[in-house]
């Protein structure tokens, strides 16, 4: 039962990275008053870029920097198109993912020769960290070592979001771009610089996520391996109002859904059926925001009408 117990949170932390990563980088354009539902697209683009460098390269960590800058590409591309042409973001977003979608596919069977997904020895993984003196504890040893290095760095990313959003005069100019923006102008300060700065955070740390999926998660490349998880993402940043440690709270709730869904396959139960119990979660997510935002301009209103 304890085996089961650890493997399940095991799984939980590594499915949760990807999520916890693209969650940190959206946090910063949700702050900027943008909605970047094309994280998906860019994490896609990330892993293949990741798997590419690190396949011709023969280094995990040329693959993972080749993922950071291609993220960066896209957005300063996402920018570029939301800010300075004034586009509708949701649209842009929405085809980002077709681009991605698309592009991988091409580029896998132009490059690669193959269809599906691609994996090779020559494709270098990104390390795993063994602590020593974690070994003599029980549980909690097994539990925190022998992950990717990305898990460790995912989890440091979360204390450097919050202390960046809150603590610096950065991330107040970075939240009055979103809600003040005028204020921030008046005061001699140009929130669309802060909202590019956002974008571009968001793409490299969601290009950091695909890499993870794609050298330590798994060490492949498949067609639409980010599974949705950027729209996951973006479901955990709305459930946690964009504070970096409700979103990463919120990212390990569905890493626990994915890994539980996992383990549920090997006692019979149909992958199809719980292979939907993490996207569920998500739905349930979203609806108990809108419900709890409803009740609370209600109240809102009668305290006003009083």
């Amino acid at each position: 039962m304890l085996e089961t117990v650890l493997a399940i949170l095991q799984n939980t932390l590594r499915s949760a990275t990807p999520i916890i990563l693209a969650a940190m980088g959206g946090q910063f354009t949700e702050h900027a008053g943008i909605m970047n539902i094309g994280m998906d697209g860019i994490m896609l683009m990330g892993s293949f870029f990741a798997v590419l460098a690190s396949y011709y390269l023969a280094s995990a960590a040329l693959g993972v920097l080749a993922a950071i800058l291609i993220g960066l590409l896209m957005g300063i591309l996402f920018g570029v198109l939301v800010i300075r042409f004034r586009s509708d973001e949701f649209i842009i977003g929405v085809a980002l993912n077709i681009f991605a979608g698309g592009v991988t596919v091409f580029l896998l069977r132009t490059i690669f020769g193959v269809a599906g997904a691609f994996a090779d020895p020559a494709i270098k993984a990104l390390p795993y960290v063994s602590l020593d003196f974690l070994n003599d504890v029980p549980f909690i040893g097994p539990l925190l070592n022998n992950n990717s290095i990305l898990v460790y760095v995912s989890w440091l990313l979360v204390l450097i979001c919050w202390i960046a959003v809150y603590k610096t005069p950065f991330g107040l100019r970075l939240r009055a771009s979103g809600e003040h923006p005028e204020s921030l102008r008046s005061a001699g300060v140009n929130p669309n610089k802060l909202k590019y700065i956002s974008s571009m955070l968001c793409g490299m740390l969601c290009g950091l996520a695909g890499a993870h999926l794609a050298l330590g998660y798994l060490t492949q490349f498949s067609e639409g391996m980010s599974s949705s998880r950027g729209f996951i993402a973006f479901a955990c940043i709305i459930f946690g109002r964009a504070n970096p440690p409700k979103v990463f709270l919120a990212s390990l709730l569905f890493g626990f859904m994915d890994a539980l869904a996992l383990r549920l396959q090997f006692v019979g139960i149909s992958s199809n059926l719980s292979g939907m119990m993490p996207y569920i979660m998500t739905v349930l997510m979203m609806v108990y925001v809108v419900v709890t935002d409803n009740a609370r301009k209600s109240r809102t209103l009668k305290l006003n009408a009083g």
